[in-house]
């Protein structure tokens, strides 16, 4: 490769980037970033201070990152021609529209005689790369897993060599981030999203380093207690791609190897990147989650429409301490506990009987981590309608779930301050009424489906 194009996605990152390491050999390289326009507003938040990280390290490198806002099937060709690029790279996403449209993109290159190069940057496994002994998808996490980590320990994920960049390609003119406006108009919105980490890959390696020294010890038991900080905080560093998903798979079996009193910890950890792999998997081999219940009997379920009750969970006025902790949490910092956001979406779904994809709107626009596969797969497992979903029946007690998880009161008190001023409102429902309603609305379900 003489001039080579290097697509920046949801892999903002220079260390163990396998595009960016084959891209790197060229002799003239022009690195590119295309503004990802479906971003709600937390994440762009995240994006634009990523991609301020993503400059600074390649012109430490001699190189400029060139912003492009339009449709890739147009600019790239446009760059490809005008300044004449003879391969285009690009680490793959997994989400079924952009795969789509990169397949279309590949083919229109080729016929340009514009050399493709894709890798795997994103998973430790391709979504393909995992099949049941009949040859279809797994539907359940546990055997999904159990399958993965036979292939992983067998195939380690290999380390993309780093190598020296390539010197860049005159004269291309870029966007200027600030021009993007990706930052929210009202300085408040985002004045504590910097409590949810610190965007880009100089953040991402130091919050990873952080929890392997500090965090990990403790963290299958620590994981579920929202007032301690023992969770990874890697969900948005690792959407937008800042550290390597394979970096951190050998880093944490290493730490079994040095640590061994720490396996349980670690194998936990694991579980969870697993979690993150199979719903990638998910949306892979079934498009219309995003849309459509995975369990197509819940087409008949019968959710209630109520925007007043939707905009009380939303601001966190439930009446229910734990669940309006966790959405002012939200709000406030773009992030939420995860063992909160399952507590706040069994609520939403279960004691309101709200469409989970009213939940799963709001969090794609209010998480800095928003990410379509993960939300998706979450919001159905909670509302009981996804793959390897919580049973029906199991229907969150928020007051229980605190006294569990928040025997002190630690993680509420941070948050809702109103508690104890007499200005707090009552539950907007009882928990053994709304239990009762959500159990009748699944039976009913059921007998429809029959």
């Amino acid at each position: 490769m003489k001039r080579s194009l290097l697509w920046f996605r949801r892999d903002l990152r220079i260390a163990d980037n396998p595009a960016f390491s084959a891209a790197a050999r060229a002799e003239r390289l022009l690195p590119l970033y295309i503004l990802d326009e479906t971003a709600g507003g937390a994440s762009r938040w995240w994006l634009h201070h990523s991609l301020a990280g993503l400059q600074h390290s390649l012109a430490r490198r001699g190189l400029a990152l060139v912003l492009k806002r339009g449709d890739p099937a147009e600019i790239l060709p446009r760059l490809v021609r005008e300044h004449g690029l003879d391969a285009v790279l690009w680490n793959r996403v997994y989400e079924p529209a952009r795969a789509h449209e990169d397949a279309a993109l590949e083919a229109a290159l080729s016929k340009k005689h514009c050399a493709v190069r894709t890798f795997r940057g994103a998973l430790l496994l391709e979504p393909g790369e995992v099949a049941t002994a009949q040859g279809g998808p797994y539907k359940v996490f546990t055997a999904y897993w159990r399958a993965c980590f036979r292939r992983l320990h067998q195939h380690p994920p290999e380390v993309a060599a780093a190598v020296a960049p390539a010197k860049p390609v005159a004269g291309v003119h870029s966007e200027r981030l600030e021009d993007w406006g990706l930052l929210p108009r009202n300085p408040d919105r985002a004045v504590r999203f910097g409590e949810s980490g610190r965007p880009g890959e100089v953040g991402a390696q130091a919050r990873w380093q952080a929890f392997v020294d500090r965090d990990l010890a403790g963290y299958a038991d620590g994981r579920d207690q929202p007032a301690a900080a023992v969770t990874s905080r890697l969900s948005a560093h690792l959407h937008f791609g800042e550290i390597s998903v394979g970096a951190i798979w050998r880093d944490a079996i290493r730490a079994v190897d040095e640590r061994p009193a720490q396996a349980a910890d670690v194998e936990k950890f694991l579980s969870e990147l697993g979690w993150r792999e199979f719903s990638h998997y998910l949306l892979h081999h079934f498009p219309d989650m995003t849309h459509a219940p995975f369990q197509k009997q819940f087409q008949a379920f019968p959710w209630r429409r109520d925007d007043a009750a939707l905009a009380r969970w939303r601001r966190g006025i439930t009446g229910y301490p734990l669940v309006d902790a966790g959405m002012r949490e939200l709000w406030a910092t773009g992030t939420m506990h995860n063992r909160v956001r399952m507590v706040c979406a069994s609520f939403l779904t279960k004691h309101l009987l709200l469409h989970w994809r009213e939940g799963a709107d709001w969090f794609m626009d209010t998480l800095v981590d928003a990410d379509l596969a993960n939300n998706t797969a979450g919001w159905q497992w909670v509302a009981g309608c996804g793959a390897d979903a919580a049973p029906y029946f199991r229907i969150f007690n928020p007051l229980l779930q605190a006294k569990k998880f928040d025997p002190q009161g630690d993680y509420v008190r941070r948050w809702v301050h109103d508690l104890s001023s007499g200005s707090y409102p009552p539950p907007m429902v009882e928990h053994r009424a709304a239990r009762e309603r959500a159990l009748q609305a699944y039976r009913a379900m059921r007998d429809n489906a029959r």
